[in-house]
């Protein structure tokens, strides 16, 4: 189920890019494929992989300023990067350079370059940067591969800057693939790839490549209080967010405006309320297109085992005459989704259905998008009953 939403989110955003931006996306998406023809590739040694790649991978300096501190106003901090085309494009995690004052970028020959932010998600975890293109000679660009591909037990290198050293490649394998994380927006969520290549603050943004060479995932969060398990973006999903990035400085998403879950028969047999199967609305986000054809949020907070719910607000049970039925086929509705057109639902509330329209908007981007501090590492930690403040 992943993996196919993946691929929707992919189509998505790439329906939504102007004509314009086809050339590069093109681009990037015909470099893998030449690599991929050249079998010799797939078969070097780490040695040689680091020795071919790494100039490729940059050190990004981030100077920022905080100006609701008192103290420690100025900070900092350091991530990764990779070279994807020779006009001087990088690509990095959001949260190394989100609200940067300053960039630098320190090419893997010691040449320190004045970085330009083009565009950042902070939701999605990406960014593009620009430096300069040399006078003369061309940059080292790394290809991306095809995310959809790999498999648990594949090998993979991660090469990047941790713990401010320099150049570092570490190995492992895919752990995992499809591993949705907590701490998302709800509905904005996407499967990350898990590794058991070591991963630290530093390695941010820097690149996860298979045995070919090719980008097969950006490094981005590791789990707190465990050892070697990090998470890197998919490449399918870094590549088709390039254009939109570069060309518009951010990722358009359709509003609706709600946050909830969907209800099944399971949830209904527990509750003597009227439910029905579809997307429970929990929330509404104010001045939302929900919020202006008069969805409701719920009212009731409850939890059943491990899963916390607010009950009372209207169920979604169709979205453009799709019914909600599971994860699925909410996506498959999504999925239909334009900003600047009309989307139709049916709703059910307090025992009886309407059908009401709306125009959809662009989504904006919400408190809980950027993280607390943009330029730290992502880190999941474990969270403790018992645990106080830190």
């Amino acid at each position: 189920m992943a993996s196919a939403f993946l691929r929707l989110l992919r189509l998505r955003l790439m329906r939504q890019l102007p004509l314009r931006n086809w050339a590069l996306l093109l681009a990037l998406a015909v470099a893998p494929s030449a690599s991929a023809l050249a079998a010799a590739d797939c078969k070097q040694s780490n040695a040689d992989l680091y020795e071919s790649k790494s100039p490729a991978v940059v050190l990004i300096t981030a100077l920022t300023i905080n100006p609701y501190r008192r103290d420690d106003r100025i900070q900092q901090a350091t991530g990764s990067g990779f070279i994807i085309d020779a006009q001087g494009l990088v690509m990095t995690n959001s949260h190394v350079v989100f609200g940067a004052q300053v960039l630098s970028v320190t090419l893997d020959d010691g040449v320190v370059l004045p970085a330009k932010l083009l565009g950042s998600d902070p939701i999605f975890d990406l960014a593009v940067i620009q430096i300069p293109a040399p006078d003369s000679g061309t940059l080292p660009v790394l290809a991306f591969g095809n995310s959809d591909e790999i498999r648990p037990g594949d090998e993979v290198a991660v090469i990047g800057n941790p713990m401010g050293l320099d150049q570092t490649i570490t190995t492992g394998i895919v752990s995992a693939l499809n591993r949705i994380l907590p701490e998302r927006p709800r509905l904005l969520a996407w499967p990350m790839i898990q590794t058991d290549a070591a991963v630290n603050p530093g390695n941010s943004g820097g690149p996860m490549l298979n045995r070919c060479g090719e980008v097969i995932g950006i490094a981005s969060e590791i789990l707190g209080n465990a050892q070697n398990i990090g998470f890197a973006i998919p490449s399918n999903l870094a590549r088709s967010a390039v254009a939109q990035l570069v060309e518009q400085g951010r990722l358009s998403r359709p509003w609706l405006g709600i946050d909830g879950s969907m209800i099944d028969a399971a949830v209904r047999r527990i509750f003597t309320l009227p439910l029905t199967d579809g997307f429970l609305v929990e929330a509404v986000e104010p001045n939302s297109p929900a919020a202006n054809a008069g969805i409701m949020g719920g009212r009731l907070p409850v939890k059943v085992g491990t899963r916390s719910l607010i009950l009372g607000g209207d169920v979604i049970v169709e979205i453009n005459d799709i019914a909600l039925t599971n994860s699925e086929s909410l996506q498959r509705a999504l999925d239909t989704i334009r900003i600047g057109t009309r989307a139709r639902m049916k709703v059910f509330r307090e025992g009886k259905t309407f059908t009401t329209k709306f125009e959809i908007t662009e989504r904006p981007l919400q408190p809980g998008d950027v993280p607390e501090s943009s330029q730290s590492f992502s880190v999941l930690q474990e969270k403790k009953k018992d645990a106080g403040p830190r």
